[in-house]
């Protein structure tokens, strides 16, 4: 049987887009696109051997980790998927926090530097800019004035953009800034220039005194040694915050305070930064691996009054996964020593959930009502209390984490809600893991686990309609359907009426967004990533009541996603493709079109980001047969940077119109062109890079000259439901629309891309 054959069978019962995740992303390959791991039976056993390594014996727990990963139970971050048994140096760690930066030029270069080697090897990280004096500060030693903060960010973003242009894996980067600092408003509205910072999550961080402040309305002083730079009103600052947020989605607000006195670690470290998502609030150089249960994987009697997760088994499988990712740790490279020895230190895991929203659908419960929040909360009591005991045995059989000291780690204030009997294991034999539980995002691993939910978040459609390209280079369409939909059709049938619990993130009220998070949030040592999507005609005020619901309710942050002009909709249809003229109104000819003395035609302007003067694009038209058709462009602009590029470009396209008969395709082809550092949010839709934005002008031009016809859009379906909303802005990658924010990151529904790695 050959490799392909092999795949095919052991890949038979998962949606195709599962198979292409695997392919692309978790397939083990040679440096030639060879493939070696012929199935995903060998991923599962490539990483259950190099995590087994760990061990005294690894052949007695091989089989065990094995099993926890067969059908998609078990579900380790990408990371240790891609790179555990691959014999490669890289990273099994997806999330970091960089080393405090000192207020002076040679510690800022060394952390760039250090972040640089971490982003290098695929690491998103997070780094706090709170350190540094504010804009306009005497720097006494040279006699000037600070640059400030955002300067320096603008440094990291180049630098993240530099190392992205070189080919590396995408990294992702959040920046936090305190709420008492005085540049803070410039942080909360950096995002609105066009362009800047692109490759940071802002996140600001909130402390329980400014929260006191603003629901008391009082003053607000912006401090950074010891002198008062500012005071304005706490609710104003906070309006601030939330009026970026409403327009853009940034900056985001962690609940800081509540971060440290909730640390299990807060007798050895304190917490002023987080990984890009925000699962994971570390200390300096601070480290954490990632996995996560697949809840839908687990629910036995699915769709019938009896439907439920056996604890026993799920016990079980939380056991062995905490075994696997603490043996993680001692396999895995890192970038810098000081995170190795940070990591080493501590040994904090961050296991989660995914497929939460799919299993209660299968339960019958109605994500973000009371019964499905009580439901959700018990199965992560469930997970915690069993994640918990099982490092306890881990330390019973191969020591505490280093820096466990008894009396400080059972004060605290996570620890002392635990079961008593869990509390008084730790108390008799230590734990190896100081933190265990985190929930993070999921979306491509949950699309690689046959496109179960992602994370905690709620289904975000039941079923889509998405374009694959075959080896011919010919299309076909393809449905890509929630994994809990595909289940009640197998067992009522494609046309049967779905159930009203068949609920998706459209559907929810920001008060039961919130809910779900605050009530795993209880069990969750660590953090959750999650985004509360709100409609776009949300008035303001309620808008910041999520905030203050979120603080109310016991989170440690809160990411809201409104669709709006600046980072473009997730719910708003957008073209699938484009739609050639009809052979009758653009007749093709073999002959070269001769140009007339004088054509009409149309110039558009163009921003760019990396661009300081607008760009200017003008198309020429001919008539023909009544029809007005393309004949030449032109882009000019007085930045001379691209100018070879672009001449090469123009005279080309000009060329194939020119030669006349079918020449959309050249729109679509330009559209697809991705630049590594990053494009930009242009009227509502992500572009992906300068000449894809020239496609764009010319697609727009063919649509408004009649040559083309308007595209259409592109709508979810699922049999028996009213019509959902379309899905999002075109993907970067794919050129698909369906790029969607959940978890606080962009991903693509399509291929899997994601902002954040």
């Amino acid at each position: 049987m050959n490799i392909e054959t092999r795949t095919r069978t052991a890949m038979s019962q998962v949606a195709p887009i599962s198979r292409q995740i695997w392919d692309a992303k978790y397939r083990l390959k040679a440096e030639d696109g060879t493939p070696v791991d012929a199935t995903v039976e060998d991923s599962w056993q490539r990483v259950a051997r190099a995590l087994a390594a760990a061990e005294a014996d690894p052949s007695h727990w091989e089989a065990p980790f094995y099993a926890a990963l067969q059908d998609f139970r078990f579900l380790p971050a990408g990371r240790i998927q891609s790179g555990a048994g691959t014999g490669r140096k890289v990273t099994l760690f997806n999330c970091f926090v960089m080393g405090d930066i000192a207020d002076d030029l040679g510690s800022i270069f060394e952390n760039l530097r250090e972040a640089a080697l971490t982003m290098q090897q695929g690491g998103g990280i997070g780094q706090d800019f709170s350190t540094l004096r504010p804009k306009g500060a005497p720097v006494r030693s040279v006699g000037a004035d600070a640059s400030g903060p955002l300067s320096f960010m603008d440094v990291w973003d180049a630098m993240c953009r530099t190392i992205m242009s070189a080919g590396a894996r995408r990294g992702a980067m959040m920046a936090t800034m305190r709420c008492d600092h005085p540049d803070i408003e410039d942080f909360i509205a950096a995002k609105r220039q066009p362009g800047r910072l692109r490759n940071f999550n802002l996140s600001v961080l909130a402390t329980d005194r400014f929260m006191d402040a603003v629901a008391a309305d009082a003053d607000w002083p912006l401090v950074f040694g010891g002198r008062t730079y500012k005071v304005l009103r706490a609710r104003a600052l906070f309006d601030a915050i939330t009026r970026a947020t409403y327009d853009y989605a940034e900056p985001g607000v962690i609940f800081i305070d509540r971060i440290n006195a909730r640390n299990n670690l807060a007798y050895c470290e304190t917490i002023h930064a987080t990984n890009p998502c925000g699962e994971q609030p570390l200390p300096p150089y601070g480290a954490c691996l990632l996995g996560s249960i697949n809840l839908a994987r687990l629910v036995r009697d699915a769709f019938t009054p009896h439907a439920a997760i056996d604890a026993t088994e799920l016990a079980g499988l939380v056991t062995v996964a905490v075994r696997m990712m603490d043996n993680a740790i001692d396999v895995s490279g890192f970038p810098l020593e000081a995170q190795r020895q940070e990591a080493v230190a501590k040994r904090r895991i961050g296991l989660g959930i995914t497929g939460l929203a799919d299993a209660l659908i299968m339960c019958g419960l109605r994500y973000g009502g009371d019964e499905a929040a009580a439901q959700a909360g018990e199965w992560a009591r469930q997970i915690s209390r069993a994640a918990y005991l099982a490092s306890v045995e881990l330390a019973q059989e191969k020591g505490a984490f280093p820096l466990y000291d008894r009396d400080a780690y059972l004060a605290g204030a996570t620890i002392r809600e635990l079961d008593a009997d869990v509390r008084a294991a730790i108390a008799q034999s230590g734990i190896r893991n100081a933190l265990v539980t985190s929930v993070a995002p999921t979306g491509t691993v949950s699309l690689l686990a046959d496109n179960v939910s992602s994370g905690i978040e709620p289904v975000f459609a039941l079923a889509y309609t998405r374009k694959v390209t075959q080896p011919d280079g010919s299309k076909i369409e393809e449905e890509v359907s929630d994994y809990a939909l595909r289940r009640y059709r197998a067992l009522h049938g494609a046309d049967a009426p779905l159930p009203a619990h068949f609920v998706t993130a459209q559907d929810l009220t920001p008060a039961e967004h919130v809910r779900m998070q605050a009530v795993v949030q209880r069990h969750v040592d660590s953090a959750i990533s999650k985004t509360v999507n709100v409609p776009a005609e949300i008035d303001f005020a309620a808008f910041q009541e999520v905030y203050l619901d979120a603080w109310r309710s016991g989170c440690k942050g809160c990411t809201t996603y409104r669709p709006n002009a600046i980072t473009g909709s997730v719910l708003e249809a957008k073209p699938e493709g484009i739609l050639p003229a009809s052979p009758a109104s653009a007749p093709a000819t073999p002959d070269l079109l001769v140009r007339s003395e004088m054509l009409s035609g149309a110039t558009y302007k163009l921003r760019w980001p990396d661009s300081e003067h607008a760009i200017y694009v003008t198309i020429n038209d001919i008539e023909q047969g009544g029809i007005r058709r393309p004949f030449e462009i032109f882009v000019n602009s007085k930045n001379l940077e691209h100018y070879a590029w672009v001449v090469a470009l123009t005279r080309m396209v000009s060329a194939v119109f020119r030669r006349g008969g079918e020449v959309a395709f050249v729109a679509e082809e330009l559209k697809q062109v991705f630049d590594p550092r990053g494009g930009q949010w242009s009227n509502g839709r992500y572009v992906g890079s300068l000449v894809a934005a020239i496609g764009d002008v010319i697609e727009r031009h063919m649509i408004a000259t009649g040559f083309l016809q308007p595209p259409e859009s592109v709508v979810p379906k699922a049999a028996g439901a009213p019509a959902p909303a379309a899905l999002g802005p075109l993907c970067p990658k794919c050129n698909q629309p369906g790029l969607v924010r959940e978890a606080g990151c962009l991903s693509c529904v399509h291929c899997g891309w994601s902002k954040c790695g």
